[in-house]
């Protein structure tokens, strides 16, 4: 026993205590923050989108934990200026680089180990490059941090979101009607008119704003803008129908319950933070309800690409035509009888010159390439769930001078008419869609495309072309006739450009037209990134082209009064807008579609890993020619036990949560180990002593009765 409770083993015992106070003070500087990096910082994922007069590269930073500032080099084949984006405090140019600079203490630090991008302006821009990912610096993050956000960053975010509480709507996921009336605004069709329930003629005046379609997404312009602003902005200006731009593959993914990454500032758009990109959809929808924006779905392309919309056709090597189908027939369930939504616009651009493979055509044939067959399938997959979509269908490209003699058996240009993508609705004479009954037929809109000089020169842009010539050459034949010999109503999906010279004549001749005519149009386009046509947006994305906005807003819908008029029978649009019941003076009887109108593969938890940010930069050219200069015209589902966020909050990724809490885990249990082992060492101390006290007693008493006086009778009795 005097052994085991010796000196050796106090040793032993009070070092491994020491040791496991050092872990724990080790573990609590190190998991608290650290002034060593692990890792090397890399760029991951890196995507490109070029269009010329400007660029965007996007990337994965990885690797950047431990480090006070990330510095990224990346170069373009040209000089550039004016560089901007998202997840940066800093942007430079010099020459054809630009260096990105983020703090770990800075405003932006959200980009650590996020998806962050670099935008340019320039001349003939073709490609980009990383050249450099370096780290330098220490940082030591606050105590209890768990979110990989700095206090300052924490700030930003809270000071943005107390800004934007009063105007923050209630949400829910998927969207639901929380400010009018579900199931009151849905349209159709009277020969050339859209109607409401009661029948009483609407015009659709919108615009597009895309980035769903190319990687971002999300709307692109979120690296400088603010999403709740942008969209009260564009209520107040008097748009009432949002053409948004998509991919079938995004859809898919979101059916799949895969949630690729929406890129946006997030320091701007902190109410986004805590949401997935299928979430953060459904809280676009609830904004556009809540300021009495309808919107229009536009299958842009088939996949997520900047330049998709080059593709001719609705079906790629990676997205099948029945997977196409697919992705339509979810989207119309999910939101069956959420009314803000009222149009699917079935396909962008359709087109294809005769001698390329593949081309869309349009005929009576079981062709893979016949549009016809495939929209008149999409459009009842569609209205089989909600009869009450407007079905829109575009043109394609070409159509043959004499189809009785060529049903597009011929490969030579000569033997066809030919004009802009999804431009040509000449087929509509011979081969009008047809869903089968005169019911599902009303809920048809054909929908053309139309472009400047600037964007494609072509042949009736020669010489000093006139309103008359443009009648007569173009716009009568290949889709005005419809509207005038009330087939259908025409709305035409996409016309826009820069204000100047003959493109100007041009879009003042378009807008004359579409005012005298009643047309409904949604405008291209919103986004500053579009590379031949501009914006209603500058670069940075907030201010307005006042001359730009003026041609259009001849052309949006307003009352004798001045007032903007809505698609929503009891949203006003915007500040400066009055509701439909406003102006119609009555209001339908609301009709719900069966079933909850969600999907329950939409639901789920766990969001994907994005891919990267990717910006429109263009729109549509065509004819003879069939070329474009447009480069792109271009977190976590709900629960399964249906309960949703109430409101978008500020909380940051569950990721840095998660982090956070296995790291308290650890401390916690470190020292529980070494309260045990102090417990230990008292317990065995203590015995040790009383051990000690009884070997000392009992050595005095036998030091007493066996070494006491020698001659003392009574010593031994």
């Amino acid at each position: 026993m005097k052994k085991f409770f010796g000196r050796p083993v106090t040793k032993v015992v009070s070092a491994i205590l020491v040791s496991f106070i050092l872990i724990i003070s080790l573990s609590q500087y190190a998991l608290s923050g650290t002034t060593m990096a692990a890792e090397t910082p890399t760029a991951n994922n890196v995507k490109t989108n070029l269009w010329g007069s400007g660029g965007q590269i996007s990337f994965d930073l990885k690797g950047c934990s431990g480090y006070l500032t990330i510095t990224v080099v990346v170069e373009f084949n040209t000089d550039v200026k004016s560089p901007s984006g998202w997840g940066f405090d800093t942007y430079t140019a010099n020459g054809h680089q630009v260096t990105a600079t983020v703090k770990a203490d800075g405003a932006n630090s959200w980009g650590f180990n996020s998806n962050v991008g670099i935008q340019v302006d320039g001349s003939g821009i073709t490609s980009a490059k990383v050249v450099s990912v370096t780290g330098s610096g220490t940082y030591t993050a606050p105590a209890n941090n768990n979110n990989n956000n700095n206090n300052q960053n924490n700030q930003n975010n809270q000071n943005n979101q107390n800004n934007n509480s009063e105007a923050r709507p209630e949400f829910s996921s998927p969207a639901v009607s929380t400010f009018g009336t579900t199931g009151d605004d849905w349209l159709s069709t009277d020969g050339s008119k859209i109607v409401d329930m009661n029948g009483n003629q609407v015009w659709l005046t919108g615009l597009n704003w895309f980035g769903y379609n190319t990687g971002t997404n999300l709307f692109d312009g979120l690296w400088n803008a603010e999403l709740e602003s942008s969209i009260v902005s564009i209520a107040d200006h008097g748009f009432n129908l949002m053409r948004v731009p998509m991919s079938a593959e995004l859809l898919l993914e979101w059916k799949k319950g895969n949630y690729p990454t929406a890129n946006y500032n997030h320091a701007y758009n902190s109410n986004l933070n805590s949401l997935n990109s299928l979430e953060i959809f459904d809280y676009v929808l609830t904004l556009c309800e809540q300021n009495g924006i309808k919107v229009m779905i536009d299958i842009h392309s088939a996949n997520t690409d900047a330049s998709g919309h080059n593709h001719p056709v609705w079906y790629t090597d990676k997205i099948s035509e029945d997977q196409y189908i697919e992705a339509l027939k979810w989207l119309a369930d999910r939101y069956k009888n959420f009314d803000t939504i009222v149009a699917i616009d079935l396909k962008n651009e359709p087109h294809g010159k005769p001698n390329e493979t593949p081309h869309a055509i349009w005929n009576d044939s079981n062709d893979a390439n016949n549009w016809k067959r495939v929209a008149e399938r999409a459009g009842n997959a569609i209205l089989d769930i909600n009869p009450h979509m407007l079905i829109v269908v575009e043109g394609i490209q070409i159509y043959p001078t004499k189809p009785t003699a060529n049903n597009f058996t011929s490969t030579s240009e000569a033997d066809y008419y030919n004009t802009w993508w999804g431009g040509n609705l000449m087929a509509v004479r011979d081969y009008p869609i047809d869903f089968g009954d005169e019911a599902r037929n009303r809920q048809i809109v054909y929908s053309p495309h139309d472009y400047g000089p600037l964007v494609y020169q072509q042949p009736w842009f020669s010489g000093d072309f006139t309103y008359d010539s443009l009648y007569n050459d173009v716009w009568h034949d290949y889709w005005l006739y419809i509207a005038e010999e009330d087939i259908a109503p025409i709305l035409i999906g996409e016309w826009g450009g820069f204000m100047s010279g003959d493109n100007l004549k041009w879009m003042e001749y378009l807008r004359d037209l579409i005012g005298k005519e009643n047309l409904n149009h949604t405008f291209w386009c919103y986004n500053a990134n579009s590379g031949d046509t501009g914006g209603l947006v500058k670069d940075d994305f907030k201010t307005w082209d006042d001359e730009k906005y003026a041609l259009v807003e001849t052309v949006l819908w307003k009352n004798d009064a001045g007032k903007f008029i809505g698609l929503d029978h009891e949203v006003a649009l915007g500040a400066n807008g009055i509701s439909l019941s406003d102006h119609s003076g009555n209001a339908p009887t609301p009709v719900l579609n069966e079933g909850s109108g969600t999907d329950e593969s939409s639901t789920g938890t766990g969001a994907a890993a994005g891919s990267g940010s990717e910006s429109g930069t263009g729109t549509e050219g065509g004819a003879p020619a069939g070329s474009e200069t447009g480069a792109a015209d271009a977190g976590n589902a709900a629960p399964s036990d249906g309960s949703y966020p109430a409101s978008p909050a500020a909380t940051q990724t569950p990721q840095a949560e998660k982090e956070g809490s296995a790291n308290s885990g650890i401390l916690i249990t470190l020292l529980l180990l070494s309260v045990v082992m102090l417990i230990i060492v008292v317990i065995l101390n203590v015995n040790k002593y009383h051990i000690r006290k009884l070997d000392n007693e009992f050595e005095k008493r036998i030091n007493t009765e066996y070494n006491g006086p020698r001659g003392n009778d009574n010593s031994h009795k």
